[in-house]
């Protein structure tokens, strides 16, 4: 695990934050901070985005393009017309009724996403596995739970953040999402990010990395630098599913997450 001098940020947490912390798994080394112990009342019940975050250093500006892929051609006539004008009662009514794509005969409902009409956070999973197909929910079972921490270790909770995944239905089990069913749900994702405006895009995965940037480049490299979607800024990160079997990069998915914290402070 990474050396903690040779971390790029440096913040400090109160006791509240580093329980959440430990619930993710991610070791803190920095020193307790001479906060009290207590808890003030503001900070015990749900906090607006806006409230402090742990401080992080400078934004990096935002990184150039990475390569594209080639979008593939597909047919728009099996999606609902107007899609870029339509608001969030005609969107969630179009997700829950597509059938643009095969992948629409093997699930038992459409995850259409779920959250406050604007917010300055938004988070994009990959697709929706088995658990969300159930549930009807997005990030749902263990995945959703540490989701769930990781905005609290950040003061969030789902209210102050819209989430989605970047497709709407379920993959086959032990089969990723092609490039042309990427594309028929990129138009509804699109359509999500302009209707909730928000200040960053918190992409976790490589499906949600090649919706949001058409790229297929690493999600190490990707992480790297800010990315870009119609001018929203994009930070890479692993989706909680791979956290959960990859304890080790719990570190890295939190310097993601503070690099995020300082793009909506900013």
């Amino acid at each position: 695990m990474t050396d903690p001098h040779d971390m790029d940020t440096r913040f400090e947490l109160d006791d509240r934050q580093r329980a959440m912390l430990a619930e993710m798994g991610v070791r803190v080394w920095m020193p307790k901070s001479k906060i009290p112990a207590t808890v003030p009342a503001e900070a015990a019940a749900p906090t607006p985005v806006s409230k402090a975050v742990p401080a992080v250093s400078p934004v990096q500006s935002t990184a150039s393009p990475p390569n594209m892929v080639t979008v593939p051609v597909v047919d728009i006539s099996a999606l609902p017309e107007g899609i870029a004008q339509m608001d969030w009662a005609a969107l969630q009514s179009a997700v829950l009724s597509c059938t643009g794509c095969g992948l629409s005969q093997g699930r038992q409902q459409a995850i259409p996403g779920e959250g406050p009409a604007t917010a300055d956070w938004m988070v994009v999973g990959d697709a929706p596995g088995e658990d969300e197909d159930k549930a009807g929910t997005s990030f749902a079972g263990p995945a959703g739970q540490l989701l769930d921490n990781m905005l609290k270790a950040l003061r969030l909770s789902r209210a102050d953040v819209y989430i989605t995944h970047a497709l709407k239905c379920r993959t086959p089990v032990g089969r990723s999402a092609s490039q042309v069913e990427v594309s028929h749900c990129a138009t509804y994702l699109a359509r999500q990010v302009a209707l909730v405006r928000p200040k960053v895009i918190l992409a976790m995965g490589r499906t949600a990395a090649l919706a949001l940037l058409q790229s297929t480049e690493p999600l190490g490299k990707l992480r790297s630098d800010v990315q870009s979607f119609h001018g929203v800024p994009v930070v890479v990160t692993y989706p909680p599913s791979y956290l959960l079997r990859n304890q080790a990069d719990k570190a890295k998915a939190w310097t993601d997450l503070c690099r995020a914290a300082s793009l909506v402070q900013s």
